[in-house]
């Protein structure tokens, strides 16, 4: 294939490749220099193309695989590492020591919260919560299914309204 041929293919690719970089980055500039990446790669190793085989494969791999390398690339660079003898992680998960008490003491409201419900709203939710699917917990509770989205859908407005005083502590008082 020559390399007008090439070129040609490449460019009638071009909508379907931003359409792609676009799903991967949700940036419009981003989207650009992705795309821009990716044709710069097709281009420079156009040798390695071999003709007669998925063009918009081999691009979309080339331009997943960008992606992949500047993400990682990203991620080490906004990794701020300690440069004291111990080298740990600043913030890290694993050294922080969490308080059991209090989430003893918050288990145990949201447990009196969930026992406060009235029956009828008790057993859908707490059936949904263990993995039930919608359709199976009104086969079993003998009852239409749009009446078990409901009744699980008060119950976790009710319990949201009971235990709103965490949500405020936490900062997740906004959260729908």
């Amino acid at each position: 294939m020559t390399a007008i041929e090439f070129k040609n293919k490449v460019q009638k690719e071009g909508q379907s490749l931003r359409s792609y970089a676009y799903q991967l980055t949700r940036n419009v500039e981003d989207t650009n220099d992705l795309v821009q990446d990716t044709i710069l790669k097709a281009f420079t190793y156009q040798d390695k193309f071999t003709d007669g085989t998925n063009l918009k494969g081999w691009l979309y791999t080339i331009m997943k695989n960008t992606f992949i390398n500047n993400y990682r690339r990203m991620v080490k660079r906004n990794t701020f590492i300690d440069q004291t003898d111990n080298d740990y992680y600043i913030d890290s998960e694993s050294l922080a020591v969490k308080n059991e008490g209090e989430i003893r003491f918050i288990m145990k409201d949201i447990e009196e919260a969930i026992d406060s419900l009235p029956m009828s709203l008790k057993k859908p939710f707490t059936m949904n919560f263990k993995g039930f699917k919608y359709h199976e917990i009104a086969s079993i509770l003998n009852i239409p299914i749009g009446t078990v989205k409901t009744r699980i859908f008060v119950a976790r407005r009710q319990l949201r309204e009971r235990m709103n005083v965490y949500g405020k502590m936490y900062g997740l008082d906004n959260v729908a």
